[in-house]
């Protein structure tokens, strides 16, 4: 994980991502990209006779946002031992950060917040599904990245869940790590080869077998990583239809906007 791309903004939660950004360059003697994203489609609103209208003097205000942003990026990494850049983009968040992660090994973004209507809600959660890339999502009180705590594998068998456990493995080793899975397995690869998978890459897992009973899936699994510790849950992103999981609850829905654990997704 050499090439990490890092979701900037002002809001409260922008240092503990930046601050984790560079804990995981200085691991994996990697750089650091930031990237400032404000939509211009904001300022543009339409009448139902097909006027236009631009917010002229509200984006002259955002640029000016963005750019003292920047600067202030720029001194606060002046000192920093990591390579670094900031860019910035006029489309979309979700989208400009998925055309930048193209060629990124990790995204860094925030769960949700609900203080921040500007920023999607579930920006985690539509990352993961528009690129390739593994989101690294980080509760609002996050201040960096532990390599040391324990992390949880939410195992169903899935190709997501597969995904992300191979996307996981540098910031598995080295760490306590407890695959769960939650009553019978439905996927196609069972939990033993999830197992010996990451065996051969000398991270030697516990496997802990839990039965729903009355909980939900999402709830079991909470109840879980708040057993081992976790300080990073490791997990496929929305294994039944975003739609579906929008509309009727899931695990990957609840768990993003719970926002209680280090989540690293990829679908």
């Amino acid at each position: 994980m050499r090439s990490i791309l890092v979701h900037a903004d002002n809001g409260n939660a922008s240092e503990g991502r930046l601050q984790a950004a560079l804990d995981v360059a200085r691991r994996f003697e990697g750089h650091v990209t930031l990237m400032i994203a404000t939509p211009l489609q904001q300022f543009v609103s339409f009448d139902p006779f097909g006027g236009t209208y631009f917010a002229a003097e509200a984006l002259a205000k955002a640029q000016a946002d963005d750019l003292a942003l920047e600067s202030r990026l720029s001194d606060r990494l002046a000192n920093e031992d990591v390579a670094w850049d900031v860019v910035m983009a006029d489309g979309d968040i979700v989208g400009a950060l998925a055309a930048s992660a193209t060629l990124a090994d990790l995204a860094v973004v925030s769960l949700p917040d609900p203080d921040r209507a500007n920023v999607p809600p579930l920006l985690a959660g539509d990352l993961a599904l528009a690129t390739p890339v593994p989101v690294l999502a980080l509760p609002q009180t996050a201040r960096g990245f532990d390599f040391e705590a324990p992390a949880m594998v939410a195992w169903n068998g899935s190709p997501q869940a597969a995904a992300a456990l191979r996307a996981a493995l540098p910031l598995l080793r080295g760490r306590a790590v407890t695959l769960v899975t939650v009553g019978k397995e439905d996927g196609t690869f069972p939990a033993t080869d999830a197992l010996r998978y990451l065996s051969r890459h000398d991270i030697h897992a516990d496997l802990k077998a839990v039965e729903r009973g009355v909980e939900t899936v999402e709830e079991v699994l909470e109840k879980q990583a708040v057993a081992l510790g976790a300080g990073l849950i490791v997990m496929g992103a929305f294994g039944r239809s975003r739609l579906r999981e929008t509309l009727f609850g899931g695990t990957t829905q609840y768990l993003l906007t719970s926002g209680r654990f280090a989540l690293l997704l990829a679908h």
